[in-house]
């Protein structure tokens, strides 16, 4: 069964005021979707996270070597150690030969030290050390060839189809590749699934004690010039070039509750670029494009129903049909009043329903275009038990006759 859902014109939130269609035939042209600006990057990306849109791209899925970008991975694995409780911030890692003899970009760690696991975490971000990164990939690895097949492992369990590890630092090694879609995947996990780490990636300056003091400084320049940026990481080889990806959060009326703004996230990934000021620029120019060339439009609040149809064999009669955090879109800036919803779900409805369980999807067309430009899987909000004998009894009979 299909139900559409039109949006009333003028209206920026869109947030609950929707009129039922019945069955809208949908005649096509979509809206002509705003130029990016040109870019001198080998491939690059912007996504609208709030959205999980991408916003602009070119060459996604080309192979490109990571640089340190490869240490967001590793982040990954010992953020998650962190929080599987397997280790600690205040516990100590020795630092073993090899990692104090790690060539590139270090931390000045060296074997008559025993780091604790957060400066480690903040020499691997914010120094872009290369011996910092060996030595959690050996304390929550055991090995760094183990801690690469943990890697290895966890990109495929992301959904990273292109990516190949080789090492957990990045420098330059055969078979050591991914694309800037696989890093879109990682850096949005690694937002959304370590909200209480992230953070690490907006620290500007950071040296372990008795370390030179002039490496200190995040290599992420943006994080200097423009308060939104937060993250994440820069990366440079002489294969690679310079490479970043940087995400930024601004506030917008129309994305928050309660009669608070709400945060706009973009992330940003600029590889293959000629300079460390180029990656910079580069990347601020996305940003800045995809926060005024688009806006982000709230549909329904985080919870909402979008539908409430009726439920067969349940104790309750209907199932509230919605998502557990807000639907939102990015549109062409100006477009927001020419957005339709369309709901397609099973009919009949037949209980139980467990509360998180996908029941259907909501289809988001702009203009009378038909082809939905966004689809999102719509979600049981509260369980629907099965109801007793008698009542599925009746309803079987009320189906027959249906």
């Amino acid at each position: 069964m299909q139900c559409f859902l039109k949006a009333p014109a003028g209206l920026r939130g869109l947030a609950a005021t929707f009129v039922l269609l019945v069955s809208v035939a949908l005649p096509a042209a979509h809206a002509q979707a705003p130029q990016a600006p040109e870019i001198a990057a080998r491939s690059y990306l912007l996504l609208d996270v709030t959205a999980n849109q991408i916003l602009a791209a070119k060459d996604i899925d080309s192979p490109v070597e990571p640089a340190s970008l490869t240490k967001l991975m590793t982040e990954y694995l010992v953020f998650d150690a962190l929080k599987s409780k397997k280790i600690t911030l205040q516990q100590t890692f020795g630092v073993s030969p090899r990692a104090w003899k790690m060539p590139g970009s270090r931390m000045f760690i060296d074997p008559k030290m025993q780091v604790p696991v957060e400066d480690l975490i903040k020499g691997m971000i914010v120094q872009s050390g290369n011996d910092a990164t060996m030595a959690l990939a050996e304390g929550v690895g055991g090995t760094a060839e183990h801690f690469v097949e943990l890697m290895n492992q966890q990109a495929k369990a992301l959904g990273m189809k292109s990516t190949s590890y080789k090492n957990p630092e990045g420098l330059t090694e055969a078979g050591h590749i991914t694309t800037a879609r696989d890093l879109s995947i990682l850096s949005t996990r690694l937002m959304s699934d370590f909200p209480d780490y992230i953070g690490y990636s907006a620290i500007k300056k950071y040296r372990y004690p008795g370390t030179p003091a002039t490496n200190d400084t995040n290599r992420n320049t943006l994080l200097f010039r423009d308060p939104t940026v937060d993250g994440l990481k820069t990366g440079h080889t002489n294969a690679a070039g310079y490479c970043m990806i940087a995400t930024a959060k601004r506030e917008f009326p129309n994305l928050g509750a309660d009669g608070k703004p709400g945060g706009r996230r973009l992330l940003a990934i600029v590889l293959g670029t000629t300079s460390d000021s180029a990656r910079a620029t580069e990347s601020q120019k996305l940003l800045n494009w995809g926060y005024t060339a688009f806006e982000a439009v709230k549909l329904f609040d985080a919870g909402q129903a979008v539908v409430t149809p009726a439920v067969w064999k349940g104790k309750d009669a209907v199932v509230k049909l919605g998502r557990p955090e807000a639907i939102v879109v990015a549109v062409t800036a100006g477009s927001a009043s020419k957005l339709k919803t369309q709901v397609a779900r099973p009919e009949p409805l037949v209980a139980p329903f467990k509360k998180g369980q996908p029941v259907g999807s909501l289809k988001i067309m702009l203009g009378d275009n038909p082809t939905p430009m966004a689809e999102v899987p719509l979600v049981a909000l509260e369980t629907v038990e099965e109801a007793g004998i008698l009542g599925r009894a009746w309803d079987s009979i009320r189906l027959w006759i249906k």
